[in-house]
């Protein structure tokens, strides 16, 4: 019987948690009611259209609202939340492209939660939408983790390659 490396036992445990974390910063942001969440965009819309104007993109921070604030936010925490699916998946198997829906329904289940969380919230409501734009940002996490993935891989079998001969 093989023993399992400690480095990939610390991996688990690592990326388990990160999944973890986001998925309760996640389901945290949609328990917030209307009006504290409301702050909260109009913190981050502030705080970007400032960046934009220090680096010459007035024109792009002027267009800025909070409508694209919160959709942005929703991406990309789940985003994040499909990459860490991802790398969770490939530290429990080796193949894991043969099991990635498995990644895909956890990320389609948390976007359907999110939402139905949101109806019991004040002043929140659930669109399909949403659910929609949650479930793409998942779908590019993953991608984007299957890519570095990938990318290690080839950096890998590379040092692998050089240090034969």
């Amino acid at each position: 019987m093989q023993k399992t490396s400690p480095w990939l036992i610390a991996m688990r445990v690592l990326f388990a948690f990160a999944l973890i974390a986001c998925i309760v910063f996640i389901f945290s942001n949609s328990m917030q009611i209307a009006d504290v969440s409301s702050v909260a965009s109009g913190r981050a819309l502030t705080l970007m259209r400032k960046v934009f104007t220090r680096l010459g993109m007035s024109g792009i921070a002027s267009r800025l609202t909070d409508h694209i604030v919160r959709k942005m936010a929703h991406f990309c925490e789940y985003m994040l939340e499909g990459f860490l699916l991802t790398l969770c998946l490939r530290v429990y198997t080796r193949r894991f492209v043969r099991h990635i829906s498995w990644p895909i329904l956890g990320g389609l289940l948390t976007a359907l939660t999110d939402e139905t969380i949101q109806m019991f919230s004040d002043g929140r409501s659930s669109q399909i939408t949403d659910v929609w734009l949650d479930f793409s940002g998942v779908l590019t996490g993953i991608l984007v983790g299957m890519f570095c993935l990938a990318l290690c891989r080839m950096c890998y079998l590379l040092y692998k390659h050089r240090n034969e001969d």
